[in-house]
């Protein structure tokens, strides 16, 4: 897939996107052309919640998520781009839901019912969407962040 109206969501400010690659998985977002600034370092990655946690599952089938993470550990946003959740139209589909992430550290507790809203007969495909974001986040975190660099929340 080419989702250059996704990742420029996750990342407005980017000018530029990498292919898909590496690993795990990922794209990197971009201030400068790499095309035309060679030296032109990442401000970001962006990835599919699906490359790093293959095994999480929501009620009815893989939850297909695509998260940015900048580089202090904070997650920019994230996309649900494809679920066959059967109550996805109120659960995972609201923009209030994937709106819920951004700005969120790599260090929040992310547990529904507390800093995630939980969403009434549909839990399970909450409870899946949120660890998929939090597990591939830190996953991210630990293979291309500077410790140095990430920020802990000061909350």
């Amino acid at each position: 897939p080419n989702p250059q109206a996704e990742l420029k969501k996750l990342f407005p400010s980017a000018v530029a996107f990498s292919p898909l690659g590496g690993t795990p998985l990922h794209f990197k977002a971009f201030a400068a052309d790499p095309k035309t600034n060679p030296s032109a370092r990442p401000i970001g990655y962006v990835f599919w919640t699906t490359d790093l946690v293959p095994n999480e599952f929501g009620y009815h089938g893989p939850l297909h998520i695509l998260v940015g993470l900048d580089l202090a550990g904070t997650i920019t946003g994230i996309v649900v781009e494809y679920h066959s959740e059967p109550y996805g139209y109120f659960s995972v589909e609201p923009p209030e839901f994937p709106a819920q992430f951004t700005g969120k550290s790599i260090f929040d507790p992310f547990k529904v019912g507390a800093d995630i809203d939980a969403v009434s007969r549909a839990s399970l495909t909450i409870s899946s969407a949120t660890r998929a974001v939090r597990d591939s986040s830190r996953m991210m975190a630990k293979a291309f962040l500077d410790p140095a660099k990430v920020k802990r929340p000061t909350r």
